[in-house]
C-alpha cells in the first residue's frame, strides 16, 4: 500500500529535505576491495568492544548503506548510486531503453490526493540485447567471474583471515549453545538412520 507522507517531515529548520546519516556508536564503517575487480568496495561494520574487555573487534554485516559513511553526501533528490549499472554495461549483453510511463492501474486507480509524489529522477531501464542470457548462472558456466559474485564473495567471507581464531571460536559458541562445554559433542545419529551392513533381499511381488 502506498501510503503518502508530507515532505515536511523530512525537512530540515533551513527546509532542505534530509534523512538520518552519521556513523554508529561503537563500531566503525570498513570496505575491503576484490582480487579480480580491485575496485570493489565491500561495506563491513567492525564492532568495537569496550578497551577493559581486551578483545578483538568483530566484524558483522552492514546493511545500512552508503547512510553510516561519513564520507558520502546523502541528496535524497538524487537518490543512491546505482553501484551495480556500470558492471552490468560494461558487459555490453544490456542496451538502455526508456522505459514505459507510470499507469493509474499500476497504482490501484487511487483519487490523486492518495499519492506518493513521484520520484524527481527517472533512469533508464536496462534491457538484455537479443540473444543474450544476462543471468549470474550464465556468466558462471562461460566461466566469467563478474562483479557481483566476487562481492558476494567478500561479503559471505566476512573478513574471517583478519579475525583471530580465538574470536571466531566465541562467536560459534554464541550460536550453538552445545559448543559452550568442551565435554559436550553433538547428538549422533541414532541406529535406525544409520545404514545397515546386512545384504538386504528383494521378495518379487505374486503375480495377479
Amino acid at each position: 500500500m502506498n501510503k503518502p507522507e508530507n515532505q515536511s517531515a523530512f525537512a530540515t529548520p533551513e527546509g532542505t529535505l534530509s534523512v538520518t546519516t552519521g556513523p554508529l556508536v561503537g563500531s566503525r564503517k570498513v570496505y575491503a576491495s576484490g582480487c579480480a575487480h580491485p575496485d570493489l568496495r565491500v561495506p563491513f561494520r567492525e564492532v568495537l568492544p569496550h578497551p577493559s574487555a581486551n578483545e578483538p573487534s568483530v566484524t558483522i554485516y552492514d546493511p545500512s548503506g552508503p547512510y553510516t559513511d561519513p564520507a558520502i553526501t546523502i541528496d535524497i533528490n538524487a537518490g543512491l548510486a546505482r553501484t551495480r549499472a556500470e558492471w552490468v554495461k560494461a558487459r555490453g549483453d544490456v542496451e538502455e531503453i526508456d522505459g514505459r510511463d507510470v499507469k493509474d492501474e499500476d497504482n490501484g486507480n487511487v483519487s490523486p490526493e492518495k499519492l506518493t509524489p513521484a520520484f524527481p529522477v527517472k533512469n533508464k531501464v536496462l534491457r538484455a540485447k537479443a540473444g543474450a542470457t544476462v543471468t549470474q548462472l550464465e556468466y558462471a558456466r562461460r566461466g566469467i567471474i563478474t562483479p557481483e559474485m566476487e562481492y558476494v564473495a567478500i561479503r559471505e567471507n566476512m573478513r574471517r583471515e583478519q579475525t583471530p581464531l580465538r574470536a571466531r571460536r566465541r562467536g560459534l559458541r554464541r550460536l550453538d549453545p552445545r559448543l559452550r562445554h568442551p565435554r559436550i559433542r553433538p547428538l549422533a545419529k541414532s541406529p535406525a538412520a544409520a545404514p545397515s551392513s546386512r545384504p538386504t533381499s528383494i521378495t518379487p511381488s505374486s503375480s495377479r
